[in-house]
């Protein structure tokens, strides 16, 4: 299974939200940021940050996928 963020790159996009504003927003590093570029696996409480601050659902930002 892999991680996919591409939810939360156009969710931001449909916001007119871009990533650099989603770290004071959230309150998350830029380090989390470049994981979640890399979709590489983060905290559900990071991921709960992100969704409290676009107010939306876990589901509309992360998905697990069976690509390689």
């Amino acid at each position: 299974m892999v991680i996919s963020y591409n939810k939360l790159w156009k969710l931001l996009i449909d916001k007119g939200i871009k990533k650099t504003d989603l770290k004071p927003l959230a309150g998350v590093s830029t380090n989390v940021i470049a994981k979640l570029g890399k979709n590489d696996p983060v905290s559900m409480e990071t991921l709960a940050k992100i969704c409290i601050a676009l107010q939306c659902d876990i589901s509309d930002i992360v998905e697990m996928t069976n690509e390689v």
